[in-house]
């Protein structure tokens, strides 16, 4: 697998754009086509720029493919970590972050066609992936259990929640009202509806909030 770190990094900020752009295009043409029907080509004219541009910064499709999404994971944690950072509480963190994550998802609905491609490009992109999100995720869970805000294993509550956004995001935003014929990326993403949201952060906070209870197996030992 490539790493940020084996790209060729701009030397001027004109360059730092033209990679930008670069990445940007690879956002929307595979979210497009897919993978398989990118081509470098497609890219650089998506981008406005000379084939030839394309290797001033990537070697390859599979490079670019990599650093996007590893770029788009940089700002999907980065725009649920500024939002969450504002909550008073563990509780109010979760709340903003995931209002963080939805606007992100509906900015960028491109991120899980994206991320899908990946389980089968590049499965350790894909690990990568979800594996910084957790990382970040339960050590914010840890603290919170620490000042006794939560009882939940943060790292087993850290995927599950995880999974409920991302789930959550692909119904109300991705898919919004739209039926199965009109295609999940077909027209403008929505917001998830306040009733949604409230039921599924009551159903979060009573999860993060139970005491530690042990299995019926156990009990009848």
């Amino acid at each position: 697998m490539t790493t940020p770190e084996m790209s060729r990094v701009p030397r001027t900020a004109r360059g730092t754009a033209t990679r930008a752009k670069l990445l940007a295009a690879a956002e929307t043409v595979f979210a497009r086509t897919g993978y398989t029907e990118a081509s470098i080509v497609r890219i650089t004219e998506e981008a406005g720029v000379a084939q030839g541009t394309f290797y001033l910064y990537f070697e390859s499709k599979l490079q670019i493919f990599e650093e996007l999404v590893d770029d788009l994971n940089h700002r999907v944690r980065q725009s649920m970590s500024e939002a969450a950072a504002r909550g008073a509480n563990r509780i109010e963190a979760e709340r903003l972050g995931f209002k963080g994550f939805f606007e992100f998802t509906a900015a960028h609905p491109a991120l899980y066609r994206i991320i899908r491609e990946a389980e089968f490009v590049s499965p350790r992109a894909l690990r990568l992936h979800y594996s910084r999100i957790v990382d970040g995720y339960s050590e914010g869970l840890r603290r919170a259990r620490d000042a006794g805000e939560i009882s939940a294993d943060p790292t087993v509550a850290a995927w599950m929640l995880m999974g409920i956004g991302e789930l959550v995001g692909m119904r109300w935003v991705l898919w919004g009202d739209r039926s199965l014929a009109e295609g999940a990326l077909s027209g403008e993403t929505s917001d998830v509806p306040d009733e949604v949201f409230d039921e599924m952060m009551a159903f979060i906070e009573r999860g993060l909030g139970s005491s530690p209870h042990e299995t019926p197996r156990k009990a009848q030992q």
